[in-house]
């Protein structure tokens, strides 16, 4: 039983969502002068600048999280001169892109991010029934092995997260660490370029009539979000202790060193399952009150994938 699924015919690929993550802008920049690395036969592929003022101040954002606003409140509230500039942003790019939730809404988003986090070329999902998107990160994984490629699942029944790709009919994040913010590393701009590459390269071949068998991946999904110890004041005191600093992706048991106090001491992590903890000591989630993100490991099936003939494309 083959799953059905319409022809791809425009993708978008963000950049500058937030400010101060530079492979995206750097590369969205490079593509908006020279578009030929990500143009595919049949297929309109517009890299944009999400953040512009953000961008030129190279801030995370000027009045809040351009990220957490594509929820319908905020792309219905009324235009009036005290409106943050994010969410006046999310409107323009909901009518360029979307709208959201509309058969014209563009059909896929890649949205790129950088993390100061040690979470290497990651790639996030939002829909755990999107068998598009499952078949997808199948061949970027297979195309980018021996290199691994995490799969991050943010669907969550009460964490709503809104994001600026949730625009497309297909949303893919593209999260890339560890990159210090406001800073370019060669090595995560590559990841993030081949990432982005492989992901057109199947746009491509799904839309040329490519056939793809059912396929399972693993993927971490999203359990809860994990505070820094506090006092009654609500100030920070301890840290993410050294035996997990770095240690994004990698299994956190019963007992094991989480957090280090000022005065020594050690905080243990209790839990009664193996986690797996991601965006460890993550820069711009001090001020959300998140020292890492609590993940297990799942499987998700993805059903046979090819384009009716009538819909592909010959070239």
């Amino acid at each position: 039983m083959s799953s059905p699924c319409a022809r791809v015919r425009r993708v978008g690929v963000f950049g500058g969502t937030h400010g101060n993550e530079l492979s995206g802008v750097l590369l969205v920049r490079h593509w908006q002068q020279d578009g030929a690395e990500i143009q595919r036969a049949g297929v309109e592929v517009k890299p944009f600048l999400t953040n512009p003022r953000a961008v030129e101040r190279c801030t995370r954002y000027i009045d809040c999280d351009l990220n957490r606003v594509f929820d319908p409140e905020s792309l219905g509230r009324p235009v009036v001169e005290d409106i943050p500039y994010e969410v006046r942003r999310a409107q323009e790019i909901n009518h360029i892109f979307g709208p959201k939730g509309s058969d014209d809404a563009y059909d896929l988003i890649f949205d790129l991010h950088n993390t100061t986090s040690n979470m290497g070329g990651t790639i996030i999902l939002e829909n755990s029934r999107d068998d598009f998107t499952i078949q997808m990160v199948h061949y970027i994984k297979k195309a980018l092995a021996p290199e691994p490629c995490p799969a991050l699942l943010i669907e969550h029944p009460s964490l709503k997260y809104s994001t600026t790709r949730s625009v497309a009919k297909h949303p893919v994040g593209v999260e890339v660490g560890p990159q210090p913010q406001g800073v370019a590393r060669a090595d995560v701009l590559d990841k993030m370029r081949k990432i982005v590459k492989h992901g057109l390269d199947f746009v491509q071949l799904f839309n040329e009539g490519k056939e793809f068998p059912p396929c399972t991946i693993e993927v971490f999904k999203i359990m809860e979000k994990v505070d820094y110890p506090r006092n009654k004041d609500g100030e920070i005191i301890a840290i993410i202790h050294p035996k997990l600093q770095d240690q994004d992706w990698q299994p956190l048991k019963n007992g094991d060193p989480l957090f280090l106090t000022l005065d020594g001491e050690v905080i243990p992590y209790q839990g009664n399952c193996t986690v797996y903890p991601t965006f460890i000591n993550e820069a711009a989630y001090y001020e959300k009150k998140q020292a890492f993100v609590k993940t297990e490991k799942i499987k998700l099936a993805a059903k046979h994938l090819r384009l009716p003939i009538s819909e592909q494309s010959t070239s």
